[in-house]
C-alpha cells in the first residue's frame, strides 16, 4: 500500500480505492468530552496509525472541519471513519449493534482500575478516553467492563489523553491475532 508523508496528507484528497484496501483492526475509540482540538486532531492521527475500525467524538468534543483538528491530524480526519454522538451511551449502543460481544475499557485513574501491565484486551474492543481535566464521566465509567490506568512514578499525576491512548492502543496491537493484525 502507498503510505503518504505529512506533506502529501496535508495536500492530498481522500482516495476511495486506498481507503478500501485498509484492513481495519477491531478497535473502537470513544472520546468523552475531549476539549482540546489539538488532542482531538492527534487522536485522529493515532486512530489512522493503528487502523481503528471507528472513532466516536462525544459530548463537547469538537468535530471536523475545524482548522486546529485539521492541522493536528495532518488531514487524517478525512481517512478515519468517525462519527459524532451526543453521549458515550449512544456511541456504545451503536458499536454494540455493529460488533456484538464488544468489550469496553475506560482509561482512567480509579479505585477499580487495573494497571496497564495487567490489561489483556479482548476483541472487538472499545477504548474510552476522557476529558483532559475531569477524566471520564461517571456514566461512561458505568458502561465499562474494565478500567485501565497507566502507573505514574514521578511527581505528575497524569499524562496527556492522546499519549495515554497511544500507549494503550499500541499495547493492544500485540494482542491481536496475527491473522487480524494490520501490518504491511
Amino acid at each position: 500500500m502507498n503510505r503518504l508523508n505529512a506533506k502529501e496528507l496535508r495536500t492530498g484528497e481522500r482516495d476511495a480505492k486506498l481507503l478500501k484496501k485498509i484492513k481495519r483492526n477491531p478497535i473502537y475509540v470513544v472520546c468523552d468530552d475531549v476539549l482540546d482540538t489539538y488532542n482531538t486532531g492527534s487522536i485522529f492521527r493515532l486512530c489512522d496509525a493503528v487502523a481503528v475500525e471507528r472513532l466516536y467524538l462525544c459530548g463537547q468534543t469538537e468535530t471536523p472541519p475545524n482548522p486546529r483538528i485539521k492541522k493536528a491530524s495532518v488531514n487524517t480526519w478525512q481517512w478515519v471513519d468517525w462519527r459524532y454522538k451526543e453521549t458515550v451511551a449512544e456511541a456504545i449502543g451503536e458499536i454494540k449493534e455493529d460488533a456484538p460481544g464488544v468489550r469496553i475499557a475506560a482509561i482512567e485513574q480509579h479505585e477499580k482500575s487495573l494497571p496497564l501491565s495487567a490489561y489483556q484486551p479482548e476483541f472487538p474492543q472499545v477504548l474510552i478516553a476522557g476529558n483532559e481535566s475531569y477524566g471520564i464521566s461517571p456514566e461512561a465509567l458505568a458502561l465499562s467492563d474494565k478500567i485501565i490506568e497507566l502507573p505514574m512514578f514521578g511527581v505528575n499525576r497524569s499524562l496527556n489523553v492522546m499519549v495515554c491512548l497511544g500507549i494503550i492502543l499500541y499495547k493492544m496491537i500485540d494482542y491481536l491475532p496475527k491473522n487480524k493484525l494490520v501490518l504491511k
